[in-house]
Order: C-alpha cells, then structure tokens, then sequence
C-alpha cells in the first residue's frame, strides 16, 4: 500500500509515540506501507522535524529522514489545476494525484478536496488493520 503523509502526521506520532499517528510511521517504518513524496514535500519534513520548538532527537529525525530518501517512492508530481485555502497542502493532493498512492493521511482532511481516500490516522486504521 502507497500513502502520502501530510506533515502533522509525522509530528504528531514523534510527540505521542504510542499514539495513532505513531503506529501510522511504525507501518512505514515495518516497510507495509510505502510513503510517496517529492522535493517539496521531503523540504517541508526536514524544515518542521528540525524546529527548535519541537526540540525532536536530531538523531531520530536525521534517520527517518533518510528511511524516507531510502525506501520512499519519489514522485515526480503533475500540478493539479484545483485551488486550495493553504497553497502549502496542496503539494500532498499533487503528490497523490500524481502517483499510484492510495491515500493522503492528514490531521487536516478539511483542507483537502472531499475524497474518500483523504483520512485521517484513525480512519486509516479502521479500514485497514
């Protein structure tokens, strides 16, 4: 399975370790899920993780960082023609259109266009595990 990771997913699971977003990056992690991406979006996951304010091991980020360079699947994504509120979470939807993913995973699904693959951690497991 393919999902591209909106970025507060990722803080979120390195806050609460034991939360769901967490087991969302345990699957990535276990290789049962791929996570798609492109520049933009591995620029936005270097600049959030290393913020001062989260104050994240630089040794935790520094390898899931490099997982993702590793066993991602880099997307070379098609601007889609669809405004959004925030410019910045488009990048996921032009990822996901763009590639075979068969999710976007967000805290956020009210930023997105309404689609049934746009969900949220919990929904993500209740469908699938």
């Amino acid at each position: 399975m393919k999902i591209v990771l909106d970025t507060n997913i990722i803080v979120s699971a390195f806050i609460n370790p034991k939360g769901v977003p967490a087991v969302i990056i345990s699957l990535v992690l276990a290789g049962k899920i791929t996570l798609c991406y492109d520049n933009r979006i591995f620029s936005e996951y270097v600049e959030v993780l290393k913020r001062s304010k989260f104050n994240f091991d630089s040794i935790l980020v520094d390898a899931f960082l490099d997982f993702i360079k590793d066993n991602g699947e880099y997307i070379i994504a098609e601007p889609q023609n669809i405004k959004f509120d925030d410019e910045d979470d488009k990048v996921f939807y032009d990822v996901y259109k763009s590639s075979d993913a068969n999710y976007i995973i967000t805290g956020n699904t009210k930023h997105f266009p309404h689609d049934k693959n746009i969900i949220t951690p919990r929904e993500y497991v209740e469908l699938n595990y």
